[in-house]
């Protein structure tokens, strides 16, 4: 799990900000959205984040984003640079490197990861273990004289001197160590852990384009229980959807388009074979079985993804996302969650979400406000955390400032959060001149 992030000179994070997970002593629904990872470390399941347009909310979701991607980035050569954006609204910072800093939890195994970077080469990569209160160190990376050379800490690892050779000549001035690692054959059980656990158990970002049918459509053919997961789903959301199946069907291929299949590169030889010969092409077809009553009498009729509204499509594929990230106890990000998705709706799948006992975390960003008035209620009504909200705010030297809502004192004296939100106490709010 994530306990905190922090990130200077990226996108539109000027100076340095941290954004963390950790829960404050708030005791409400500590059961399903905190996890204790160990003895006196509670993290949070669930972040939302609000702010103005343009204030840098989808900024925040890109940090994880991109480290992510670096992670695994294998450059083809040294002059590929490395893809970070830093601040551009200054004369100095374009120039200067971009820093990262990323705490989590593997188990009950706490990391620390430092990057630091500009868009050409790494400066400094360093990754820390605790096996006390204090961080031992597993491994320092620095630039000397245009390249990367790479100190293991022997006291912490047992690499031999080959492997450290291997690793560090794959290791390009561009690219993180674990990418390096990643391509050398070798057991390095305490740097093994926190790379799968950031390859595995951070998942893709969602933004309001993302198109995840596809992926909804094939899990839910691979997945017994997500399919009962979902057609549940869709009863409480009242879809009148009462089923949903998703087969590989063959589909004629046209002779125009046959050339053009038989060139691509990530189609098997083996089923190139067979296209060849049979003319099809193998595809996934998935048909919504909707149950309307007509004359007290139930009537079935199926319909294809096309002939279903946006708000259906986007709740399969969220809500899929939402399940394989509780069951793989994942990371996921989701930008201006509300997209295409009924109020009530929307507050169905954080439901859903929040009551799962899991080790998962759930960020999103949202503008819809109302969601802020389930924090000011009883708590027999409530919904949300306080420290579950935050903040981002561009100042006007266009640099984004992230901060939480449990900064705040006497929010239990204020009868609606969303009305103090909207008349600007706490920032973070458009401020449009009609």
């Amino acid at each position: 799990m994530i306990q905190e992030i922090k990130v200077k000179n990226f996108m539109s994070f000027k100076d340095e900000i941290t954004f963390s997970f950790e829960a404050t002593k708030d005791t409400f629904a500590e059961d399903y959205q905190v996890v204790e990872v160990v003895p006196g470390v509670r993290l949070l399941r669930f972040a939302m984040v609000y702010g103005a347009n343009a204030s840098g909310k989808s900024n925040l979701l890109q940090v994880m984003a991109f480290l992510r991607y670096f992670f695994s980035f294998q450059p083809q050569n040294a002059n590929d640079g490395t893809q970070t954006i830093p601040f551009l609204l200054d004369k100095t910072t374009p120039s200067q490197p971009s820093c990262f800093e990323l705490t989590f939890y593997v188990g009950d195994t706490k990391y620390w990861y430092v990057l630091k970077l500009d868009t050409q080469q790494v400066y400094e990569e360093k990754l820390y273990i605790y096996k006390s209160f204090q961080p031992t160190m597993l491994f320092h990376r620095e630039l000397t004289d245009g390249v990367s050379v790479i100190h293991f800490n022997s006291s912490a690892l047992k690499v031999s001197s080959a492997e450290k050779e291997k690793i560090s000549l794959e290791c390009l001035k561009n690219m993180s160590v674990f990418a390096a690692r990643d391509k050398v054959n070798t057991r390095i059980p305490e740097i093994d852990l926190a790379n799968n656990w950031i390859k595995k158990h951070i998942m893709p970002g969602i933004i309001p384009t993302t198109n995840l049918f596809n992926y909804a459509e094939r899990r839910i053919l691979e997945n017994p229980g997500l399919h009962s997961h979902i057609i549940d789903f869709m009863r409480k959301a009242d879809f009148n959807i009462t089923d949903i199946s998703s087969d590989i069907v063959p589909q004629a291929i046209p002779d125009d388009y046959m050339d053009f299949l038989l060139s691509d590169e990530n189609i098997p030889l083996q089923e190139k074979e067979r296209m060849k010969k049979e003319h099809t092409i193998k595809q996934r077809k998935t048909l919504f079985e909707h149950t309307v009553f007509e004359e007290q009498s139930a009537e079935k009729y199926t319909m294809l993804q096309h002939q279903e509204s946006a708000g259906t499509i986007r709740s399969f594929g969220v809500e899929t996302t939402i399940y394989e990230c509780i069951k793989n106890e994942a990371f996921l990000a989701i930008d201006e969650m509300e997209n295409s998705l009924h109020p009530q709706l929307l507050k169905l799948i954080l439901l859903n979400y929040l009551r799962t006992k899991s080790r998962s975390q759930l960020l999103i960003t949202t503008h819809y406000d109302p969601l802020l008035n389930d924090i000011s209620k009883p708590d027999d009504q409530r919904i949300f955390r306080k420290d579950s909200v935050w903040f981002t705010e561009k100042k006007e030297n266009g640099h984004t400032d992230v901060y939480s809502l449990a900064e705040f004192r006497g929010l239990n004296r204020l009868s609606s959060i969303q009305k103090a939100y909207s008349k600007g106490n706490f920032g973070a709010y458009p401020q449009i001149d009609f």
